[in-house]
């Protein structure tokens, strides 16, 4: 054994080349820590330049997998996401109203306020006792408060003494569910005027009949609207060779009441019946 070598120190794994009780026969290239003519300095675990280099194209090729994978992943899933559909589903119900309210106003009018008045009192019995011999039932009528104008305290008033001084204005409501018997008396208020009750100027449309039932018919609305919606998606992925999965997003819409017949100057509280409507927009996946 020649005297400027020494004794390797590897362990039985040692994959330099060196065993133990041999002669190191590592070079100047060995990254293990061995030197030609010296000690060499490697544990069991050794794996030299060899090694290193393996362990090096090993984390190379690791990086180059992940750095293709991020990307792709997030390619693959905007891709996943535009594939959607935004379709629209109609739904409509004919409905009739459920209350209706009358406001029956009238006017008196004379130089005196006190003669005024009282004639206005005969006038409010007159109503009630219209009202509720027609059916309307008395909790059903309300008397408002009577409104009184002095045209005396108008500036631009000409000094006419023929003109009349007071006006007093009555209101009475009628609040009921039965709609159809409200429609049914305003037909005979006629029989008012036969008895000296003159309706104000803006009696043109005294009665509202509303529908109270909404919240009542919206869920069965709004899954029609949604099975109409899902139809149309249907047809559209079985257009574009693809299949209708789950709800992405969806908006209920707005619940309109129209009047059932519709036309230039038709006023939805005029009629008693009446077309509700709603159109839901919802965006379904596509698989």
């Amino acid at each position: 054994m020649s005297e400027n070598k020494k004794k390797c120190c590897c362990g039985p794994d040692c994959k330099c080349g060196c065993q133990e009780g041999k002669e190191c026969t590592c070079n100047e290239n060995c990254a293990c820590g061995c030197r030609e003519g010296g000690i060499c300095t490697c544990g069991d675990k050794c794996g030299c330049k060899k090694n290193k280099k393996l362990m090096g194209a090993g984390l190379l090729a690791l990086g180059l997998v992940l750095g293709g994978f991020f990307p792709g992943f997030y390619y693959y899933h905007a891709k996943m996401d535009a594939n959607s559909v935004v379709v629209k589903g109609l739904a409509e119900m004919d409905v009739k109203a459920d209350l209706a309210i009358w406001n029956i106003k009238y006017v008196v009018t004379g130089n005196d306020v006190l003669v005024a008045q009282k004639e206005m009192n005969r006038q409010t019995e007159v109503v009630k006792e219209f009202l509720v011999k027609n059916g309307v039932m008395p909790e059903e009528i309300s008397v408002g408060r009577l409104e009184t104008n002095d045209l005396m305290a108008n500036p631009y008033r000409t000094n006419n003494d023929n003109d009349i001084r007071f006006i007093l204005t009555q209101n009475v409501t009628v609040k009921s569910e039965n709609v159809d018997n409200v429609a049914a008396v305003l037909n005979k208020s006629g029989d008012l005027v036969a008895k000296g009750v003159i309706f104000n100027q803006d009696y043109a449309y005294p009665v509202s009949y509303l529908f109270t039932g909404l919240n009542d018919i919206k869920p069965q609305m709004l899954a029609e609207a949604t099975q109409n919606a899902k139809e149309a998606a249907e047809e559209f992925a079985k257009n574009s060779g693809s299949k209708v999965g789950k709800i992405r997003h969806a908006n209920q819409g707005v619940f309109s009441i129209l009047p059932r017949e519709q036309s230039a100057y038709a006023s939805e509280v005029q009629q008693i019946e009446k077309k509700v409507r709603v159109v839901s927009t919802i965006e379904y996946w596509l698989e």
